[in-house]
């Protein structure tokens, strides 16, 4: 083993100690290229992510049809300060950590929305149909 390492350890370039002028530069460039990229892939995506996440918890409200981390599907009956009731079913309902819903499907609010203008085009086609029914009775 010695007449491998041996040769090897001779080959070896004899440094003076001193590096040069550029010696340190190129030395901390790649520390600071492995930074930069750690930065920009891992460490900032993961913060913006967990600010959504925050701010969609702390938007959380009643009437709000939510996925839990466990793949429960329910709706929001209650919410308190640290939890919430989620109805699951008719007569199931469960008690949650806010930080275990992992998305919410559909908002309280949007669902209203989209029922009233769903009525309106309802009421808008039940005009037409009888305006035609009329027409073609006259």
């Amino acid at each position: 083993m010695n007449n491998f390492v041996f040769p090897l350890l001779m080959a070896a370039p004899q440094t003076d100690g001193a590096a040069g002028p550029g010696g340190f530069l190129t030395s901390i460039i790649p520390f600071a290229l492995i930074i930069f990229i750690f930065y920009f892939l891992i460490i900032r995506p993961q913060n913006k992510k967990r600010k959504e996440t925050e701010k969609m918890l702390s938007a959380v409200k009643k009437g709000d049809k939510v996925v839990t981390i466990g793949g429960i599907h329910g709706t929001i009956q209650s919410v308190k300060e640290t939890t919430v009731i989620i109805k699951v079913d008719d007569n199931v309902k469960l008690e949650l950590l806010r930080s275990a819903i992992s998305s919410v499907v559909t908002s309280g609010k949007e669902e209203k929305i989209e029922d009233k203008s769903d009525d309106k085009e309802k009421d808008k086609e039940k005009e037409k149909s009888e305006g035609q029914s009329s027409e073609n009775g006259a």
